[in-house]
């Protein structure tokens, strides 16, 4: 392992356009679960209540079920090890961008400024009826589901929902970012959501090294991965930054 993450170090060093791809995995050790596997949300809770068209029809119920499954978790959620480390690589220019599936906004809190956000974030309530934007703290979670107080519609997270689209704007803007990057940084997830799981792909095809960062092997490991790092994401993200002698600030 230590010659691989030296390998890793080195090539992160000599990148000109380094960008991060990050998903659930990083924010496992802030206390968050994946959705997916042992543990996972959808273990627990049946996703078909994040289905838009399920939410539009019986919306204080599947405010019930977020309220207990996201807003009660995380607003007192703390950025981990690798959340500060990825902000002091953005701070000292070794990464240029980050590109996240994750909705809940510790990137930012860690620090970091470019943040392209693929699904949204819990922090932003919209309306579903005159799209006036709210921050999450406008909402009483004591009385479901909230609504808007310019025309009295239901408010939304503005987080992605099953059957809904990705934002335009970020997902052109992540295109782009792995279309200029040389180093493609993979941290917690295994990349199988359509179509984030498009980006390690072009990034590949645009001749950009991948360096990859998961607890176990995904279907990129063995296909486009140049340098697999196996491992609890801040423990490998902690190595990484005492190779790159980067300090938090």
């Amino acid at each position: 392992m230590d010659d691989i993450i030296e390998r890793a170090a080195d090539m992160i060093r000599s990148a000109k356009y380094a960008v991060a791809f990050t998903g659930a995995g990083i924010s496992v050790n802030s206390g968050i679960p994946t959705f997916r596997g042992e543990g996972g949300i959808w273990n627990e809770v049946d996703p078909n209540y994040f289905n838009l068209e399920f939410f539009h029809r019986k919306p204080a119920l599947t405010w019930q079920i977020i309220k207990q499954v996201f807003y009660d978790k995380l607003t007192n959620v703390k950025p981990n090890k690798a959340h500060f480390v990825l902000s002091v690589m953005e701070q000292r220019a070794t990464i240029k961008s980050i590109i996240t599936q994750n909705i809940d906004h510790l990137h930012q809190d860690a620090g970091n400024k470019n943040v392209i956000e693929l699904h949204g974030t819990y922090k932003r309530l919209i309306c579903t009826k005159c799209s006036t934007e709210y921050g999450y703290r406008f909402a009483d979670l004591n009385f479901l589901p909230p609504t808007c107080i310019v025309c009295r519609g239901i408010l939304k997270p503005d987080f992605v929902f099953f059957n809904e689209p990705l934002p335009e704007e970020a997902i052109n803007n992540a295109f782009e970012e792995v279309k200029k990057a040389d180093l493609l940084l993979i941290i917690g997830t295994r990349a199988e959501v359509h179509p984030a799981n498009t980006l390690p792909q072009i990034a590949k095809e645009k001749g950009a090294k991948i360096i990859e960062i998961n607890v176990s092997k995904t279907l990129l490991t063995d296909y486009i991965t140049d340098i697999f790092l196996k491992g609890d994401a801040s423990n490998v993200m902690e190595q990484l930054c005492t190779l790159l002698t980067c300090e938090e600030h």
